[in-house]
């Protein structure tokens, strides 16, 4: 579907984001199959902009969408079909039906870890947020948070200013600057090696029940969360709490027994968190993402269907791959990588699958 479709989706009313995943992993056709599964008011509701637009209250609200869309470089609507959507985000149980954009969209290509902590932090939290922000960023890996004050914030400058990648989820349209002190960094996030994304349309401020909301998105965008300092009742638990459902990681740094920002990070670790010293303890977890620094296997140079086979179909197998799995293994871009797996589907060599991309057996006599 375009993008304008998955817009009208979104807007349907009495229409939540697990009621629409669910809908979506039914894969239905436009329209007519929508119509089929859409309970009643959605379905008249998109009966209505379908046959006779100039009555449907959805036109003026998608009219304003592609307004503001098309109004500058740089925003963008991602959703389930869109080349860079994550599909990280549709292992989780409900993932947002788009994610409008504002940045970089290239920060979505490697693998990605949310950082989170206080937002009132020590000294000592912060240089720990910028270290291990800085030294992700050099290995190549995203930094993914929420731009709220305290540990967000920290990690994702530092990350930016180590020339890495950060994504910055927003509790508020991606046009609104939350929180306000907070402009320099929402600037910074529009340029190269930025992105600035949120479920809420353009122009929506932020709210308190969006927050906790926010957190599924960026822990779903991400292989795993570090946990940089947390009291023992504060929102980072329950960023971690949300990793642990949607099957991700949860890292959690040590600190004193007398620092009251220390023992949620420790509350973590007795239940189970993995106790991070440096950024080798995570990486030990996610081994199969840390191929940069893996040594280049002795071959000739291949040509061009060897090239493909080598940097696509050597990493697909019959268990789904997701798009942005690939380009953090492979090392090309977006666009390399659909293009080579679509040139791979016509030969019959990978198929696309729920999940991402499977490699088809090898027919005999081929």
């Amino acid at each position: 579907m375009q993008a304008r479709e998955w817009l009208a989706l979104a807007r349907l009313p009495g229409m939540g984001a697990a009621r629409l995943a669910e809908l979506v992993a039914a894969r239905p056709d436009w329209p007519e199959g929508w119509l089929a599964v859409l309970p009643r008011e959605a379905g008249m509701a998109l009966r209505l902009w379908l046959d006779h637009p100039a009555r449907s209250p959805l036109s003026a609200e998608l009219s304003a969408d592609e307004a503001w869309l098309n109004a500058a470089p740089g925003r963008h609507l991602i959703h389930p079909d869109h080349p860079v959507w994550p599909r990280l985000l549709g292992q989780i149980a409900d993932p947002p039906p788009v994610l409008w954009a504002l940045g970089d969209l290239e920060a979505l290509a490697p693998p990605r870890l949310a950082m989170v902590g206080s937002r009132r932090p020590t000294r000592e939290g912060l240089t720990n947020a910028a270290g291990f922000a800085r030294e992700l960023a050099g290995r190549g890996w995203c930094v993914v948070s929420g731009m709220a004050l305290g540990i967000d914030a920290a990690s994702q400058q530092a990350a930016l200013d180590a020339s890495g990648k950060s994504v910055a989820v927003l509790g508020c349209g991606v046009d609104v600057v939350y929180p306000p002190r907070h402009h320099r960094l929402y600037r910074r996030l529009q340029e190269p090696g930025g992105l600035l994304l949120s479920e809420h349309p353009p122009g929506t401020p932020a709210r308190a029940g969006f927050f906790p909301r926010r957190n599924r998105i960026v822990t779903g965008l991400s292989l795993g969360v570090l946990v940089v300092e947390a009291a023992e009742k504060s929102g980072s638990l329950v960023s971690a709490r949300l990793a642990l459902e949607q099957n991700r990681e949860v890292f959690a740094l040590p600190g004193s027994i007398h620092n009251p920002m220390a023992r949620g990070c420790l509350q973590l670790i007795r239940d189970g968190a993995v106790l991070v010293r440096d950024l080798d303890d995570i990486l030990a977890e996610l081994s199969q993402w840390a191929v940069a620094s893996a040594p280049a296997p002795a071959i000739s140079t291949p040509g061009p269907a060897e090239a493909r086979e080598d940097s696509l179909l050597r990493w697909l197998s019959d268990t789904p791959t997701p798009v942005d799995a690939l380009v953090a293994l492979t090392g090309r871009g977006v666009a390399d990588c659909q293009r080579g797996l679509l040139e791979l589907e016509l030969e019959g060599a990978v198929a696309q699958a729920a999940g991402g991309w499977v490699r088809l057996p090898t027919r005999s006599g081929a």
